[in-house]
């Protein structure tokens, strides 16, 4: 099928998809009456007639040998009511009916491009599996921004767990013993979906009401120590704090030096562990007063020298 097949204008897939499955050509003309709105969509293709088996197979056998476009498009259109009635099922979703029906429109139009007559089967049974399996995608790609269901296994569940839940509630724990087991999968994979389930989405920054803002999870989610100028702060603090401190010490005479290495920096994490004014004293045998001064005015130099540093 290497010819594409576009919807009627009142219910066009918003994407490209119906190219890329390789369809046909729906003529808006086919569908009775003025399609404005999804209602009367629904009411046209529930007015086209269904085919016989017979005028079904011969279709069908007539688009797979001679790539009839018209014989493709009388499939199509015969089933697009199947479409509705599916999609219709899936309402509890919380997305567009119409987008739903657009979606299963292009799960029925691959259906028709790989329905092969010779097996015995019509048409309606086959196209379900296609129609539900676009359904399906849509809703996982769009119910949330952030999905819920990545695995094969994780949509099947997904899918049976949102059929089985009735209402807010969550489910018990014999409710999920019970589910875990209808649907042969484990207890925690139940619970894990169930939470994935109940959890909405949240919008990141908050809404404008009333001329004020509501708080919003970007009040407190905002890494601060990643700013720009809280990193230039780090790093220049950062730079005081070693190459700084090292160069005022450089620019004291060796007492000096000494005595604000022993009183400031040989300090324990716990704050113990400096000399005490007493103990300098008896060292270098001087009055403890007079290590103070000598403390005091070593700390004003040093405090000068890393202006300058800085």
């Amino acid at each position: 099928m290497s010819n594409a097949m576009t919807l009627p204008n009142t219910l066009r897939p918003a994407s490209a998809k119906a190219a890329s499955a390789g369809a046909l050509t729906l003529a808006p003309s086919m569908l009775p009456g003025q399609l404005g709105n999804i209602d009367a969509y629904i009411q046209a293709v529930n007015r086209i007639p269904m085919l016989s088996a017979e005028e079904e197979r011969e279709l069908a056998t007539d688009y797979r040998q001679k790539a009839s476009l018209d014989s493709a498009r009388r499939l199509v259109m015969s089933h697009l009511r199947l479409v509705v009635s599916i999609a219709r099922n899936y309402l509890g979703y919380g997305l567009p009916h119409a987008d739903l029906i657009q979606e299963g429109n292009i799960g029925l139009m691959k259906a028709v491009k790989r329905f092969d007559p010779e097996q015995n089967v019509r048409l309606v049974s086959y196209a379900i599996h296609w129609i539900k399996a676009e359904i399906h995608e849509y809703i996982l790609r769009n119910w949330r921004m952030v999905k819920v269901a990545t695995t094969k296994a994780q949509r099947k569940l997904f899918f049976n767990l949102r059929s089985h839940k009735q209402g807010l509630h969550a489910f018990t724990p014999d409710e999920i013993d019970g589910l875990a087991k209808e649907l042969n999968v484990k207890r925690e994979e139940v619970s894990e979906m169930e939470t994935r389930l109940s959890g909405g989405d949240v919008a990141l920054e908050g809404q404008v009401e009333d001329g004020e803002e509501s708080f919003a999870p970007i009040a407190y989610l905002a890494d601060s120590h990643s700013e720009p100028t809280a990193v230039l702060a780090a790093r220049q603090n950062d730079r005081l704090q070693t190459d700084g401190i090292a160069q005022a010490l450089e620019s004291l005479d060796a007492r000096s030096r000494r005595i604000i290495e022993a009183r400031w920096l040989n300090v324990a994490d716990d704050g113990s562990g400096g000399s005490t004014l007493h103990e300098l004293a008896d060292e270098f045998g001087v009055s403890a007063e007079r290590i103070r001064q000598i403390e005091a005015s070593a700390m004003k130099k040093m405090r000068t020298a890393l202006a300058e540093y800085a």
